[in-house]
């Protein structure tokens, strides 16, 4: 039974900010699981270095250049996904910025270029699909949010509300789509080990020892621990369950 639960053969999946970190796990969890998979940023040599990768095991994937922020280059990904791919059947919504100021001293312009690269993207992308989804009989949506969707930080204010506000698009894309056979759910990673983290070791003073110290599992997470959880939440697997929001964080969020 465990095959077809899992299986992910014939299906599409984008991922924004595929081309590193956790959304690269995920693209490789989803294509090792058989999907075909869109990979969208702005960098597009390493979005080109990711699809090479992908390829390599066998997979089939396209690099897709766009400003997830702007609706024009949303729409044009998903016609572009569509027309090389053939349908939409999975949204990655993992594309995200911070800046790391406390609240008195965050501008403006750095406050909307968060929130429009971390929420507003994922409404976008989110709306955008939704035809194509609801034409190929459901589909599965994958919000990123963190565990500042959970705890406050007084580094990251609107980080924070970004992620706490993807939680919340999550549970109401869940009731609004459920009809369409639509699946969302939101994963919020604890402390991974990725190039956006390193630089926050290098900011924040004894993170990495307080990092461990919280950490039941006692370590980073690494990229690959999110191939599963990109799985499950977009296979059959998961047709029951929506509107979620599953820590991936080694225990951290549960500690005192």
């Amino acid at each position: 039974m465990a095959g077809p639960l899992f299986d992910l053969g014939g299906k599409v999946a984008i991922v924004t900010g595929g081309n590193g970190g956790i959304g690269l796990g995920m693209a490789r969890g989803l294509a090792d699981a058989g999907a075909a998979v869109a990979i969208v940023g702005r960098n597009e040599t390493k979005s080109n270095a990711a699809v090479a990768d992908l390829t390599q095991s066998g997979a089939t994937a396209i690099s897709v250049v766009a400003d997830v922020t702007d609706p024009a280059a949303v729409a044009a990904m998903v016609a572009r996904t569509v027309r090389e791919l053939g349908r939409i059947d999975i949204l990655v919504n993992n594309a995200g910025i911070t800046v790391r100021k406390p609240p008195d001293a965050l501008s403006l312009d750095e406050w909307d270029s968060v929130i429009k690269t971390n929420l507003t993207s994922a409404f976008l992308c989110s709306q955008a699909v939704h035809p194509a989804m609801k034409a190929a009989g459901g589909g599965k949506i994958i919000n990123i949010g963190s565990m500042m969707s959970i705890f406050g930080a007084s580094f990251a204010p609107a980080y924070a509300a970004s992620k706490g506000g993807i939680v919340q698009f999550t549970r109401s894309c869940a009731v609004a789509w459920a009809a369409d056979n639509i699946q969302a759910n939101a994963v919020l990673p604890g402390w991974i080990d990725t190039d956006l983290t390193k630089r926050a070791r290098q900011e924040i003073g004894g993170l990495h020892g307080k990092v461990l110290a919280r950490t039941p599992a006692a370590r980073w997470g690494a990229i690959a621990d999110f191939a599963g959880v990109a799985v499950f939440l977009a296979s059959p697997a998961s047709d029951f369950v929506t509107g979620t929001a599953i820590p991936v964080d080694g225990g951290f969020s549960i500690m005192g």
